[in-house]
């Protein structure tokens, strides 16, 4: 290969046909928000150990000092959908919910076979699609990733 020659790859994505990409992130707003993070954190952890059924991989990054972000790749809305409905993130979210602490989470879904979907809780600044996107209330069917992808 010549210097300038680039060797340029690309993947094969026709085993999963419906293959989801979600991007979450997770702000600490406060330094009483501090243990919910560390309890989302040790959570992470023990996803990354024992990864739940139809999650392909994850990835972690920083968005900013107080602000950790991952990215997920599933095999399909189904196990998505299985995962978040289950323990430990049922109960992660419940608590979360109940009790924010000035923390702020916000996640997007983007669909192999169309569709792109976001929700952010408590975020002073949305990113992503929040962006530039005209915000709306989650109620109802746009309560759900499933409802947010037309599903």
């Amino acid at each position: 290969m010549q210097a300038g020659d680039a060797k340029r790859m690309t993947v094969d994505l026709s085993d999963w046909p419906d293959l989801i990409v979600v991007l979450l992130g997770f702000r600490v707003g406060s330094l009483r928000g501090l243990p919910s993070f560390l309890r989302i954190g040790r959570g992470l952890a023990e996803i990354a150990r024992d990864p739940p059924a139809g999650l392909l991989a994850s990835f972690s990054c920083l968005h900013g000092w107080n602000h950790v972000g991952i990215r997920h790749y599933w095999r399909d809305l189904d196990s998505l959908e299985a995962f978040t409905r289950s323990m430990p993130h049922a109960g992660w979210w419940k608590d979360f919910l109940a009790d924010r602490h000035g923390n702020g989470f916000w996640h997007e879904a983007y669909a192999a076979r169309g569709g792109m979907e976001a929700i952010y809780v408590d975020m002073p600044a949305a990113p992503g699609l929040g962006a530039f996107a005209a915000p709306l209330p989650a109620h109802g069917p746009l309560l759900s990733s499933r409802g947010r992808l037309g599903r």
